[in-house]
């Protein structure tokens, strides 16, 4: 990691001083917050105009029905605003922000395709999970060949134990972590600002590891995105006007785990991102479980969050205490990236 900072401040990507443009970095959070507020109002009305409401699965929990045709295709929310705010103040001169921007971009036009298709309007169901799976795993392939090749990025830190040159295996993980982290967003996105409040405290957390590492570029644009989708929790805020949507939460999910590879420190996403993780395991187990037992289930529902629901605890009690599991996991993991 020492090699890849010297490198980049000697191509003028980083400062030398890794706190004088910290300033501006929690300005464009804040500014990025603004905008978000601001425009989400007309854009809501606009989805509502255009019938841009989503299908709600019916053998879902039964309070989810009050949800149907609510506005979805939220996520340009949050990407439209950092696209616009990294292109303007964080990429002159910082050129590897254009990898986070494009996975960014990429994800999110994916995301509104499927829910372009999946609208109470079309009575579809979206993509099919090959295409969408497809795509994740070209999109990631790009984000990690310029990891590894324009970037130099080949290596794996353990804490306590330092760091260790992977060579090409660095490729496959990157592939499957950026992608497996965009479907574990996805999959957290069943409860009004549980995966937004989750994806800004990891975005948060990586912030500040890379501000410690004196990577303000990737600082700025962690938290120009917490920003944005602090300002998208407003709205979604329960009872949610509007949802993220495949738009948003997929390319949530490959812009941290970007982020994550950036600094270095991607060992530590499945800690940061643990409500993510637990989510996206809870599917997986339920449907090998399924299929062994001839049926039974190990959760009465998966993902994660309908199990608690069926459990009885409220809409906003699961995602407040996930969103405390998610806050000392990402304290925890700022510690462990410290040693």
């Amino acid at each position: 990691m020492t090699e890849l900072l010297e490198l980049m401040r000697s191509r003028s990507v980083l400062p030398r001083d890794p706190g004088e443009n910290l300033a501006l970095s929690l300005a464009l959070s804040g500014v990025a917050f603004a905008v978000t507020v601001v425009v989400g109002k007309p854009y809501i009305a606009w989805l509502r105009r255009h019938n841009i409401g989503k299908q709600i699965r019916m053998e879902g929990p039964e309070g989810h029905r009050t949800k149907l045709g609510t506005p979805t295709m939220g996520g340009f929310l949050v990407t439209v605003p950092v696209v616009v705010l990294t292109v303007i103040f964080n990429l002159a001169g910082r050129l590897s922000m254009l990898l986070p921007l494009g996975v960014l971009i990429g994800t999110a036009i994916l995301g509104a395709i499927d829910d372009r298709l999946s609208l109470v309007t079309t009575q579809r169901g979206g993509v099919t999970a090959r295409f969408k799976m497809a795509w994740l795993l070209l999109f990631s392939l790009l984000a990690a060949l310029v990891l590894h090749f324009p970037l130099g990025l080949r290596s794996i830190y353990v804490p306590f134990f330092g760091k260790f040159d992977i060579g090409l295996w660095y490729i496959p993980i990157a592939v499957l972590a950026i992608a497996g982290t965009a479907n574990a967003v996805n999959l957290t996105d069943g409860l009004d600002t549980l995966a937004g409040g989750t994806a800004a405290v990891a975005f948060t957390a990586y912030g500040i590891i890379a501000f410690l590492q004196g990577q303000i570029q990737v600082v700025t644009f962690c938290f120009t995105m917490v920003g944005a989708i602090l300002g998208f929790l407003w709205y979604n805020a329960h009872p949610a006007q509007v949802f993220m949507g495949d738009t948003g939460s997929l390319a949530l999910g490959a812009a941290l785990a970007t982020a994550a590879f950036m600094t270095g420190q991607w060992l530590l996403l499945p800690l940061i991102g643990i409500v993510f993780v637990a989510e996206a395991v809870s599917v997986m187990l339920q449907v090998a479980y399924f299929k062994l037992t001839g049926g039974k289930r190990l959760f009465r529902m998966a993902p994660l969050h309908h199990h608690f629901e069926l459990l009885g605890w409220s809409e906003t009690q699961i995602t407040m205490r996930f969103w405390l599991v998610s806050m000392m996991a990402g304290l925890l993991g700022i510690a462990l990236a410290l040693v």
